[in-house]
């Protein structure tokens, strides 16, 4: 039996803890400032595929989804990654659909760039991002999530790169002709196929970044030892805070990212920033399989009617900045990015980091965590653009 005086403690003491992840830092006037004077690349936004399934004209302000330019411009946002996203299903390897979807992505950002030149134009280089920052122009760069479209053939390579494509990763979430996924159990290739290892090189040759976010660890050791230019983790965030969940990075691989000198751009999806948002998931997971076993067929509002009953943990923006101080602290300041995944985590957001409105709070989290102007920038774009002229450097000579 429980005293009474111990369950008021344990309740007051949950109701503390509560009232701390519901506090949001309100960014000063210092902080909006400086992320709207400084370049701000997120290397993964997932705008592509979102109006893909469900068209909205992003260039004018819109009622879902975790970007627009109205809110852009409010967070200082001015060079976002778009995320041309292939789902890793198997009749799309191979078969001629990925590279038609992924072509017909590309397609739709070209057309946000035709409606409204004022407002956005299409970035190649780090001389585009830097220009267009000059004319007041939100900068489209594209990185394209699942090599999937390479279907095998390296001319597929320079299509995409000739199209505006500056990274690829290299798997999604599960294997495929390239590389092994952290997500797959079934490790195919051991790592990277034939056809992988081939593939970095060749990345190398055209100035295409590699991007190690979902690929499983035997494959990004590998991509390691044949990369001759600095990598991106455009999407993750570290296992030390999500122990046994493989799609985050450990402190080994962090160690040797700062020998390659790439970036670990931090994901602020709830799942990737704390356990117990990762259990949550696991548990609904469970919930849903339970019910399908029992011969029962699943409600429409299943997930909604879960949530209702059993709040999902939010992660704080705390907890992101967390992330990026272990980086900091382990192998320095050059070594770290943004990579929020804007409208590919769903409502799984941090509390202070909901839409790309939301960039000048993390900056205040920085500054009252004592980071310099110097470092902010760093962290803002300095970084992702270091390794980017590295690799438009590195092609120049192939």
């Amino acid at each position: 039996m429980i005293k009474l005086s111990t369950l008021v403690v344990a309740v007051s003491l949950a109701l503390t803890s509560q009232a701390q992840a519901e506090q949001t830092i309100t960014a000063s006037e210092k902080a909006i400032k400086l992320a709207k004077d400084t370049i701000l690349i997120d290397t993964h936004i997932d705008v592509p595929y979102r109006i893909h399934e469900s068209w909205v004209d992003v260039t004018k302000a819109t009622n879902d989804g975790d970007f627009d330019y109205p809110r852009a411009v409010k967070g200082g946002l001015n060079a976002p990654f778009m995320s041309i996203y292939i789902p890793a299903h198997l009749e799309f390897e191979g078969k001629g659909k990925s590279y038609q979807l992924a072509n017909q992505l590309i397609d739709s950002m070209e057309a946000i760039v035709q409606r409204a030149p004022d407002k956005f134009a299409i970035a190649s280089s780090t001389k585009d991002i830097k220009e267009q920052f000059k004319q007041g122009k939100l900068s489209i760069a594209m990185g394209m999530e699942n090599g999937s479209p390479i279907e095998g053939d390296m001319k597929n390579l320079q299509h995409f790169y000739d199209r505006g494509i500056r990274y690829i990763t290299l798997a999604h979430s599960q294997s495929n002709h390239i590389s092994d996924s952290s997500y797959d159990i079934r490790r195919k290739w051991k790592g990277l196929s034939p056809f992988g290892k081939k593939l970095v090189t060749e990345m190398n040759n055209v100035g295409m970044l590699i991007d190690v976010s979902h690929i499983s660890d035997d494959a990004f050791y590998q991509v390691m030892e044949l990369s001759k230019t600095p990598v991106i983790a455009s999407h993750s965030s570290l296992r030390k805070y999500t122990p046994g969940f493989e799609r985050n990075m450990n402190d080994d691989m962090l160690l040797a990212l700062k020998e390659n000198g790439g970036v670990i751009q931090i994901n602020f999806g709830s799942s990737f920033v704390t356990a117990k948002a990762g259990s949550w998931g696991k548990q609904l997971k469970s919930k849903k399989e339970t019910v399908k076993k029992e011969g029962t067929k699943l409600a429409k509002d299943f997930d909604a009617a879960y949530r209702a009953k059993n709040p999902y943990p939010f992660a704080s923006l705390e907890q992101v900045l967390d992330h990026i101080d272990h980086v900091v602290e382990l192998i320095g300041i050059d070594y770290v990015g943004i990579g929020s995944d804007y409208d590919g985590v769903g409502d799984s957001l941090p509390i202070g980091l909901k839409d790309v409105s939301s960039y000048p709070n993390l900056v205040q989290g920085l500054m009252d965590r004592g980071y310099s102007d110097k470092d902010i920038k760093k962290i803002l774009s300095g970084n992702t653009l270091r390794v980017w002229k590295q690799a438009e450097e590195y092609a120049k000579k192939h």
